[in-house]
C-alpha cells in the first residue's frame, strides 16, 4: 500500500506548530518508543508555512522532516489547504463561504473558503507545488495527504462565483442545451422553464419548494466542486512526485460526497472513524463503513487515518473507551482490511476547540493510563506485521448509489421518514451477526463475483443498470430489494412504459422481481401493521395439529414500520402478507423464481424482522468458513483477511461475557497475538488465528 513503510502502520496526526519547538525532539522519542511508525503532519499548518502572500517559511518543517526520518518515522505529509489563514481571507474576502438564506461564514473555524473560488483553488495549489518541490525527494516522505475531511463544514456556497461555475457545469452535462436541461428538470412545471443558462441560479431558500432536478444537480454539482479542488492538487503532486501515494481522508458512508467517483482518484482509500463508546451498537455500524472503504478501493487494503484513542470532544456527551474497547475497535479495523492504525491526534492540544479530545500521548504525560495503552497497542500490533497486504473475498454485496441517496431524501415525497442509511444499515446488521463481510458496488458494477446482491433501497435506477440486476438474476444469482425502489430514472423522472404513458412501479425492476406496485401506504409514527410470513403460518398450523412442533420466529409477530405497499404479485409467489389494516391480505413480501435465479421484493420496512426474508435468501446461498458460522449470533465478529499462503481470522468478541471457542478453532491455528491457540476469547477479547490455505 505505502511501499516506504513496512508491516501495519501505527500512528497519529502531528501538530508541532502548537508546541514550542523544545518539546518536538521528546515527542519524536517517545513515538519511537511507543512503536510509531508514520505520522501525518502539517494539517492545519497553512498560517505557518505561507505568513504572509509572497513569505514562505519551510525552515520549521525542514527539522521536522530531518527529525523524523533520523527517528526512522515515515511522514504523511499533508498539504495544508483545510483552513487558509487569516491573510488570505482579509486579502480575498470574496472566498469566504455563503449559505443558501445569503449570509457569508466567517474566519473563526475552519474549511472557511467557497469550493468553486478561483482564487481559492489558486493559493491552495501554489502551496501543494511548494510543498512537492521541497520536500518530494525527502526521505521521511512515504504519502501526501491532501487538506483534511472534505465536506467536514463547508459542502456547498452559494455565491455568486458558485452560480457561475453551477452554470458552468450545468452547460459541459448538458452540452449547451437549455431544452435538454428544461426536459431533465421537469421546468414546464410551475412555470419554471428556461430560456437561457444565465436565468439560473443555486437553489437558494425560495418562497416554497425548490424543483427537484436542480436540487439533484446542485448536489451532484457540490460534490463535483469539492472534488475539482482535491484534483487541482493531486495534479500537481502527481507532476512533481508521481512515485509517492496520494490520499484524502473520507469520512466514513457520508451523503454529501460521490466517494465512488472520488476514490477513483485516490491512491490509498483512508478514512475517519468516530464510533461512539456509549453505543453498545456503534461496532455494527463502524463494519459497515470499513466494509465500504475497502470496497471503495476495490478491495485493495485500505487506512485508518483518524480515529479517537478516547474520548472526543464534540459530542453532547464525550464517554471515554474503555481500555478493551480502545484495543477492540482498533483491530476492528486491521480486521475489515486496514493497513493502518492511524489517530487524532498525537499530543493532546492545550487551547482550541479539541483541548478536551483524547490524544495518544494525553495531558497526564507518560504517567497516564492512557500513554501506557498506547505503547502496549503499538507493540501488539507489531506482532500482525505479516498481515499487511492481504485481503478479504466476499461473496455478498450491497448495491451504494449516491444518486439515489440524493434523490430519495429529497423533499416532498411520500415519507420523509425513508433514509437509505438507516434502511443499509438495518440489513447490514443482520449480515454482521451472521459474519458475512460484504462488499458495497455501485449499480453498474460487475456483479459475477457474488452469489448475493441486496439493495435496501434503489429509489432511483437507469434501465441499463436495472437489466444488469436482471441479467445477474437470469444468470443465477440470488437478489433482495426494498420498498420504494425502481421509482425514478437518473433525471429523477418517474419511469415510463414502453409507450410512454406509464410503466407502473418498479419500473424497470418489475420483471425481474414480478410484482406491481400499485400505490404507497407510509405508516404514520407510532404505528405498525403486523405481516404474517407463510412459513408461521403453515407453522401455526402445524402447532395446532402437534403440539411439539416449533417454527423459529413464531413465537413473536412480525410487524412493519414507517412504510408499506399496495402490490400485486404477477409472477412472484407471497412470501409473506399484512395481516391488518386496508392491505389485509395483501402480498407484503415476495419471492420470484427469474431465469436460474430468484428474486425477493420486500414492500415495507420490517426492521429487525427483515431477518426472516435475509435467512431465506442469503443464508443458504453462501458457503462461509465454519469458524465464521460456529460463532455466528454469539456476539463474536469473525473476519478472515487471506494471503497467497495464509488465512488470518480476527476473532472480536463484541460481548461482556467469555465465549468458549472449543472446537471452532482449526487444526494448527496459532493465535499471533499469544503465540498459542485460544481455549477462549474473554469479553471485549480479540484473537488473530493464523492458518495455512
Amino acid at each position: 500500500m505505502i511501499t516506504r513503510v513496512e508491516g501495519l502502520l501505527y500512528g497519529a496526526d502531528y501538530n508541532p506548530e502548537q508546541w514550542p519547538e523544545s518539546v518536538w525532539k521528546q515527542d519524536a522519542n517517545l513515538m519511537r518508543d511507543a512503536g510509531v511508525t508514520m505520522v501525518t503532519l502539517g494539517v492545519f499548518s497553512w498560517a505557518r508555512l505561507q505568513p504572509a502572500e509572497n513569505e514562505w517559511d519551510f525552515a520549521w518543517l525542514d527539522r521536522l522532516m530531518d527529525l523524523f526520518d533520523s527517528r526512522g518515522i515515515a511522514v504523511d505529509l499533508a498539504t495544508a489547504t483545510a483552513s487558509p489563514p487569516a491573510w488570505f481571507v482579509r486579502q480575498y474576502p470574496e472566498t469566504l463561504p455563503v449559505t443558501a438564506d445569503g449570509v457569508r461564514l466567517e474566519f473563526g473555524s475552519r474549511q472557511h473558503y467557497c469550493p468553486s473560488s478561483p482564487v481559492y483553488r489558486e493559493a491552495a495549489t501554489k502551496l501543494a507545488r511548494a510543498i512537492a518541490e521541497r520536500y518530494g525527494e525527502h526521505p521521511a516522505l512515504a504519502l501526501w495527504h491532501i487538506h483534511n475531511e472534505y465536506g467536514d463544514h463547508v459542502t456547498e456556497c452559494f455565491c455568486d462565483v458558485s452560480a457561475a461555475d453551477f452554470r458552468r457545469w450545468l452547460r459541459e452535462r448538458y452540452g449547451d442545451d437549455i431544452a435538454q436541461l428544461n426536459f431533465a428538470w421537469g421546468a414546464e412545471f410551475w412555470s419554471q422553464r428556461y430560456s437561457d443558462f444565465a436565468q439560473i441560479e443555486p437553489p437558494r431558500t425560495a418562497p416554497g419548494p425548490v424543483n427537484p432536478g436542480q436540487l439533484l444537480d446542485w448536489r451532484r454539482f457540490s460534490s463535483d466542486a469539492l472534488l475539482a479542488c482535491f484534483l487541482a492538487e493531486r495534479t500537481v503532486l502527481k507532476e512533481v512526485t508521481p512515485e509517492i501515494p496520494v490520499t484524502t481522508n473520507f469520512m466514513s458512508m457520508m451523503k454529501d460526497l460521490d466517494y465512488w467517483k472520488w476514490a477513483a482518484h485516490e491512491d490509498v482509500v483512508s478514512d475517519d472513524a468516530y464510533p461512539d463508546p456509549a453505543d453498545s451498537s456503534a461496532h455494527v455500524q463502524a463494519a459497515m463503513n470499513y466494509d465500504l472503504m475497502r470496497s471503495l478501493g476495490g478491495g485493495k487494503p485500505w487506512l485508518l487515518m483518524e480515529q479517537a484513542p478516547s474520548a472526543v470532544s464534540w459530542r453532547a456527551v464525550n464517554v471515554p473507551k474503555t481500555p478493551d474497547q480502545r484495543r477492540l475497535w482498533s483491530l476492528q479495523t486491521v480486521a475489515r482490511g486496514a493497513d493502518g492504525v492511524m489517530h487524532f491526534q498525537w499530543r493532546a492540544s492545550r487551547a482550541g476547540a479539541e483541548k478536551f479530545h483524547s490524544a495518544l500521548l494525553p495531558h497526564g504525560g507518560t504517567q497516564s493510563r492512557g500513554w501506557r495503552e498506547t505503547v502496549k497497542f503499538g507493540e501488539e500490533l507489531a506482532k500482525l506485521t505479516e498481515v499487511a497486504g492481504s485481503r478479504i473475498e466476499s461473496t455478498v454485496a450491497i448495491v451504494l448509489d449516491w444518486n439515489s441517496w440524493w434523490a430519495l431524501e429529497a423533499e416532498d415525497h411520500p415519507s420523509a421518514r425513508v433514509r437509505l442509511k438507516e434502511q443499509i444499515l438495518s440489513w447490514y446488521s443482520l449480515l454482521h451477526r451472521w459474519n458475512h463481510v460484504v462488499d458495497f458496488v455501485p449499480p453498474d458494477a460487475d456483479l459475477s463475483p457474488y452469489k448475493v446482491v441486496l439493495a435496501p433501497n434503489l429509489y432511483s435506477v437507469s434501465t441499463e443498470n436495472a437489466s444488469r440486476l436482471s441479467d445477474y438474476v437470469y444468470g443465477g444469482g440470488y437478489l433482495v430489494v426494498g420498498y420504494f425502489s425502481g421509482i425514478v430514472d437518473e433525471l429523477d423522472h418517474i419511469h415510463q412504459g414502453v409507450d410512454g404513458t406509464g410503466g407502473g412501479y418498479p419500473g424497470p425492476l418489475k420483471d425481474v422481481l414480478g410484482v406491481a406496485v400499485d400505490e404507497w401506504w407510509p405508516i404514520p409514527d407510532g404505528r405498525s401493521v403486523e405481516v404474517s410470513f407463510v412459513a408461521d403460518e403453515e407453522s401455526s398450523q402445524a402447532k395446532k395439529k402437534h403440539k411439539h412442533s416449533y417454527s423459529i420466529g413464531y413465537h413473536r409477530t412480525p410487524s412493519a414500520v414507517r412504510w408499506s405497499e399496495w402490490i400485486g404479485a404477477t409472477t412472484a409467489r407471497a412470501v409473506a402478507h399484512y395481516t391488518e389494516g386496508a392491505l389485509k391480505g395483501r402480498p407484503a413480501v415476495t419471492c420470484n423464481d427469474f431465469g436460474e435465479g430468484r428474486a425477493w421484493y420486500v414492500s415495507c420496512d420490517l426492521g429487525g424482522d427483515i431477518e426472516k426474508v435475509l435467512a431465506e435468501a442469503v443464508r443458504p446461498a453462501v458457503v462461509w468458513p465454519s469458524l465464521a458460522s460456529s460463532l455466528a449470533f454469539s456476539g463474536v465478529e469473525v473476519v478472515c483477511r487471506s494471503s497467497e499462503s495464509h488465512h488470518y481470522y480476527f476473532l472480536l468478541n463484541h460481548g461482556d461475557k467469555q465465549v468458549d471457542l472449543g472446537s471452532a478453532v482449526p487444526f494448527g491455528a496459532v493465535n499471533l497475538l499469544t503465540g498459542s491457540r485460544p481455549a477462549h476469547l474473554a469479553a471485549q477479547g480479540v484473537a488473530v488465528l493464523k492458518v495455512g490455505r
